[in-house]
């Protein structure tokens, strides 16, 4: 097994520190001044900020386990939340992160979590997803 946070995994741990911050101070300033607007997408948001930051420590440390929940529970949490905010846009009357699968994002919400699971598989051979 060969350690996730070399290579192609540091530029994959350094988008993943970003989006944590980006999503972190997003949904910081959402909860604090418009919390009445939009409570369940600013959770959302506040939950996505949380599973990226757990993602980036997790690969940085080449911690496998805890990498591979994080890409999953962030994969099925663009799947739900993007499918959702389409079929019930009334729902969602701000977006979240993982709105439209990460459109506001350019879409990379949706693609991260696919990478992540991708060099994890990579890194780890037939021992991870």
């Amino acid at each position: 097994m060969r350690p996730t946070n070399t290579g192609p995994g540091r530029a994959l741990v350094a988008v993943y520190a970003v989006f944590a911050i980006a999503a972190g101070a997003r949904s910081a300033v959402q909860l604090a001044t418009r919390f009445d607007a939009a409570p369940l997408a600013y959770l959302l948001s506040a939950l996505a900020a949380a599973v990226y930051l757990l993602a980036t420590v997790a690969l940085a440390r080449s911690s496998r386990r805890l990498a591979l929940t994080a890409c999953s529970v962030e994969l099925a949490g663009v799947l739900t939340v993007g499918t959702a905010s389409l079929l019930a846009p009334a729902v969602f009357p701000d977006a979240t992160v993982w709105s439209g699968y990460g459109i506001g994002y350019g879409l990379l919400p949706l693609a991260l979590p696919v990478l992540g699971l991708l060099w994890l598989r990579r890194t780890g051979g037939e021992s991870v997803a």
